[in-house]
């Protein structure tokens, strides 16, 4: 997958510059593992298992790096396309919408055009991921007692990039023949957060899956 977003998606429009993992440590190793699990076909529910006497909280904090920088990569294609004119709120479709709330400079769920929404969220994200304290890269370490609730809000906010996406710019993604390329990140990250219970179901509701993966529509109601 990750060959087929390279030559799909330009990296010269990464949202953010890719965090990237240094080499010859253990999540560099496990970065490996991974990648080489998707580049082999294997069953995506089988890839995103644990791998025998590996650490959660590493394995968790590969995906997390990993999927936010794929993510960006997505978004950076599309936002473009993605203005206050075109998406003055961050939404997925009309019953959808997602107000910005980071206890700092917005206290408060405030409403956002989507690309400042983005621009918030990516920033947010990164300042997390680069902290020490929550995402310790020096050996021996541990990681925070919270580490696990950080990334549920984590990956539970960039599932929204997701929704709007899909539902507000789907129809540049299918002009650049990308649709193939963005369904298989969605179902790497789906199963991934399935398999380690890391968001409420009920948060997915926005995109529902049909039998087909690959075919997709906004469904349910409500103020995210």
């Amino acid at each position: 997958m990750a060959l087929c977003l390279g030559q799909v998606f330009s990296k010269d429009k990464t949202f953010r510059p890719r965090k990237r993992f240094e080499p010859g440590t253990q999540r560099f190793e496990l970065y490996k593992k991974a990648q080489a699990s998707l580049k082999s076909g294997l069953d995506l529910r089988k890839v995103v298992q644990l791998p025998e006497g590996e650490n959660i909280n590493d394995w968790i904090a590969v995906h997390v790096v990993d999927f936010f920088n794929r993510i960006n990569l997505i978004y950076g294609t599309v936002s473009e396309f993605c203005t206050e004119r075109t998406c003055p709120i961050m939404s997925g479709g009309l019953r959808y919408e997602y107000r910005w709330q980071d206890g700092d400079d917005y206290k408060k769920p405030t409403k956002l055009p989507a690309l400042k929404y983005m621009n918030l969220l990516m920033d947010w994200i990164e300042t997390n991921i680069n902290n020490e304290n929550i995402f310790p890269t020096r050996v021996g370490v541990p990681f925070p007692k919270n580490f696990q609730q950080v990334c549920k809000k984590i990956l539970s906010r960039l599932f929204r990039v997701f929704v709007h996406v899909y539902i507000h710019h789907f129809d540049s993604i299918c002009s650049m023949g990308a649709e193939a390329h963005i369904n298989t990140c969605y179902k790497h990250y789906y199963y991934f957060i399935s398999e380690f219970s890391l968001i409420e179901h009920s948060e997915l509701e926005p995109l529902v899956r049909k039998e087909v993966w690959g075919e997709w529509r906004g469904e349910g109601g409500g103020q995210k």
